[in-house]
């Protein structure tokens, strides 16, 4: 599959050839989901927590004798029961991540990959550098019609480039490696250097 290959002032740089085995796969929703909630699980902080009978700071007394009152019998006010007494098991700090299969994830990347081919929303580059000027890279991105884009890297990302992009609202530049699923499906445009391309291609194969 070829694509054509942009630089960042518009002009024209070639082509490129992309395996079909990654961009040309006919996207599966299933496989995007389990990848997706899998990664949103693994960043959940899961640091949810409330207090339980042993830990709210009422007296221990018994609140009134057992027997006699004609009342219900209790202990004292930590009981779950009443107001602002301890939460009886509610949630506690855990981590709310799962397994899933490398396999499965390399998969679903390729399939993000391949949805975005499908939906014409993959730009290929020439190069991501910049003088380190976020008014000119500002210009460059409206100009080119980006709204809400990723920019991927080799394996490193250009530091002047990543300086000027980090206060353009809706563009995020991240390496090769930093590639994944999510990132990829939030965005409207996926926009791949050259050096992207061959990186993600090895990484996958």
């Amino acid at each position: 599959m070829k694509l054509d290959v942009i630089k960042l002032d518009g002009g024209k740089a070639g082509s490129v050839d992309l395996g079909e085995d990654i961009f040309g796969l006919e996207p599966r929703a299933d496989i995007l989901h389990r990848v997706v909630r899998w990664q949103r699980n693994k960043a959940q902080q899961g640091t949810h927590k409330v207090k339980t009978r042993s830990e709210t700071s009422y007296s221990t007394k018994k609140i009134y004798r057992q027997k006699g009152t004609g009342g219900a019998r209790h202990g004292d006010r930590n009981a779950p029961i009443f107001r602002k007494g301890g939460i009886y098991k509610g949630p506690t700090p855990r981590s709310h991540a799962h397994d899933l299969p490398k396999k499965v994830r390399m998969l679903g990347l390729k399939h993000a990959l391949s949805a975005k081919v499908k939906a014409g929303e993959l730009v290929v580059i020439e190069l991501a550098d910049s003088a380190g000027k976020t008014s000119a890279l500002a210009k460059q991105v409206k100009d080119l019609g980006w709204k809400r884009a990723l920019i991927i890297d080799g394996a490193e990302v250009n530091a002047e480039f990543a300086k000027a992009a980090r206060n353009i609202e809706g563009l995020d530049v991240l390496p090769s490696m930093g590639a994944n699923v999510y990132d990829i499906l939030k965005r409207d445009t996926l926009v791949l250097t050259k050096a992207a391309v061959e990186a993600l291609e090895a990484r996958l194969k």
